[in-house]
């Protein structure tokens, strides 16, 4: 037979349990707390489409939420190629020179050369290839440190894409420096790669961007190759040790960059129908935010494909927003580097203390 339970007793046992569910409550809240704060970028983006559908209705518009995503689709495909450099532990910053340069070679190939879409396409990749592999060389080979060498790469090519031109943007009846006039023309086939609406709605760079996100979320993420651009990364000399052909990571990442900026460099050109020689002076800031706006998104800590793209999306989303509800222009770039800095300082300051307390 059970002895009954004293007063002390029974009070122990009610204080034991009280104590037990205010743990609990407290853990719940601390995950809470923890994955509200890991998911800061995330939320304010979706904060900002709440605020500016609020404010002007119009912008959940469905032309108007596919309009950003077109505007985006250039800067997050270079971010995307930046990441990749950024995971072997280097930095590639003529993303948009080599842009700039490809839209400027395929309208020479088109409006010049009298070529076609596909020598065009070609041109453009080849140009990319090429820039990146010379990257590649001055890094792995010539030991030049990532940003000088990219750096030089930068000046080289906004340097020699005016050339060919003297300086003058490219399109039918451009005068070039010889004293003959281009006569050739931009066929619709090409102009398609940057206009064309799938079902009337969904603008082609659009699909292109969310076609190289997968791949490139599962290639970095889910295989070998991906987690050796990691490694190669974190501690090459350690990788290296380990078995991994290091160099050959590095000049695929490179190659890669070079080969993604010139694609978005092709859907300019196919877009503005012209070779424009400014096309490629806003590109490089905005698709290196985007590549570091990644790590603060998710748990990554780290550069990510997925979190390069939502960085984009969040500019995006940002200017459209301001612009619809007229803020000054003068003041767009103020607003936007203020929100980037505030969301980052909060994600990161956040992990830091986490990663001390862990």
């Amino acid at each position: 037979m059970k002895k009954p339970l004293s007063a002390d007793d029974a009070s122990a046992a009610v204080t034991l349990s009280v104590s037990s569910a205010s743990v609990t409550r407290r853990s719940r809240l601390q995950k809470l707390r923890v994955q509200f704060e890991r998911n800061g970028m995330l939320l304010a983006l979706a904060a900002l489409v709440i605020v500016f559908s609020i404010a002007e209705p119009a912008f959940l518009n469905v032309d108007n939420l596919f309009s950003i995503l077109q505007a985006i689709s250039i800067t997050a495909l270079l971010g995307i190629g930046v990441t990749v450099t950024l995971a072997v532990g280097g930095f590639d910053l003529s993303v948009g020179s080599i842009a700039a340069s490809a839209q400027m070679a395929a309208s020479y190939v088109l409006v010049v050369w009298h070529g076609g879409t596909w020598a065009a396409v070609a041109a453009c990749l080849a140009l990319g290839v090429v820039s990146g592999l010379f990257n590649a060389l001055l890094i792995t080979r010539l030991r030049v440190p990532d940003q000088l060498a990219t750096l030089g790469t930068l000046f080289l090519l906004a340097g020699l894409q005016l050339i060919p031109t003297g300086g003058r943007s490219l399109s039918a009846g451009t005068v070039l420096p010889d004293g003959t006039e281009t006569s050739g023309v931009f066929p619709a086939a090409f102009l398609a790669l940057g206009r064309l609406r799938v079902f009337d709605i969904v603008p082609l760079p659009v699909i292109v961007l969310a076609m190289l996100m997968v791949f490139g979320c599962v290639v970095m993420e889910t295989t070998r190759w991906g987690r050796v651009l990691y490694a190669t990364g974190g501690n090459e000399t350690a990788a290296r040790l380990a078995g991994a052909p290091t160099a050959r990571y590095r000049v695929a990442a490179y190659v890669a960059s070079g080969a993604i900026a010139s694609l978005g460099g092709m859907l300019i050109a196919a877009r503005v129908g012209r070779g424009d020689v400014s096309a490629g002076h806003s590109l490089l800031l905005d698709a290196v935010a985007a590549a570091l706006v990644g790590y603060a998104v998710g748990v990554a800590k780290r550069p990510n494909v997925f979190g390069t793209v939502v960085g984009a999306v969040f500019v995006g989303v940002l200017l459209n927003g301001l612009t619809m509800l007229n803020a000054p222009y003068y003041m767009q770039d103020f607003i936007k580097g203020a929100l980037l800095v505030g969301a980052l300082a909060f994600t990161f300051g956040v992990r830091k203390r986490d990663d001390g307390q862990s």
